[in-house]
């Protein structure tokens, strides 16, 4: 009798609130893990920063063109998950679709321009091991194929959320895988921002 009246005076939570707690905690553990990766490139940056001061440290390093061509097409990659991120709050799935597709395309160009810029780099004899420069380009080696390990997880979650998708599992009541993968494909352009104006203005 007792616990049946302490159940009754436990108010039950809605599914919206459900929903609700439940999207606000996998964004806590995203963001989380987002300032992690932050503070792994912060410590990189430093160090590229202390070792300028090495009497073999390159001065005169130019950034590749295809780093410049991949930097605008990682741009294009959060304005389209942006917007796959709207239409299915309106429930447009072939707008939804269409975004997502698009993404997947952007950021494989991306891995391509990528290493394109490491095929420049040498063409200009620029290697990480050996030779005057090498610590220079050895950190720049680390600096991008760093991201381009986090590109490759957000490429995965990706493939995932069309795949959901495509099994009807996300519509306006329900865009949290959607929202997630926006967070972070939002976080991967930022970072390559910061690291990419870090590498051309710290020289």
């Amino acid at each position: 009798m007792a616990m049946n009246i302490l159940k009754a005076k436990v108010p039950q939570m809605s599914e919206d609130e459900h929903k609700a707690r439940t999207a606000r905690s996998y964004k806590l553990i995203l963001g989380f893990a987002m300032v992690s990766m932050t503070m792994m490139f912060a410590g990189l940056t430093s160090a590229w920063v202390v070792s300028k001061s090495r009497t073999d440290w390159m001065k005169n390093f130019e950034m590749p063109t295809p780093f410049y061509i991949s930097t605008a097409v990682i741009i294009g990659c959060s304005i389209s998950f942006y917007l796959a991120k709207r239409a299915i709050k309106q429930d447009n799935r072939s707008l939804v679709t269409a975004m997502l597709l698009l993404t997947l395309i952007l950021g494989s160009l991306f891995a391509y321009f990528q290493i394109m810029g490491f095929e420049a780099m040498y063409d200009k004899k620029m290697f990480p091991v050996g030779g005057a420069g090498a610590i220079t380009v050895s950190f720049i080696w680390v600096i991008v194929v760093a991201h381009l390990a986090h590109l490759a997880g957000g490429m995965i979650s990706l493939l995932i959320i069309i795949y959901n998708h495509f099994k009807q599992k996300y519509h306006s009541g329900q865009t949290l895988g959607i929202e997630l993968g926006a967070m972070y494909w939002h976080f991967l352009d930022i970072l390559w921002l910061y690291l990419f104006l870090f590498l051309y203005f710290f020289k």
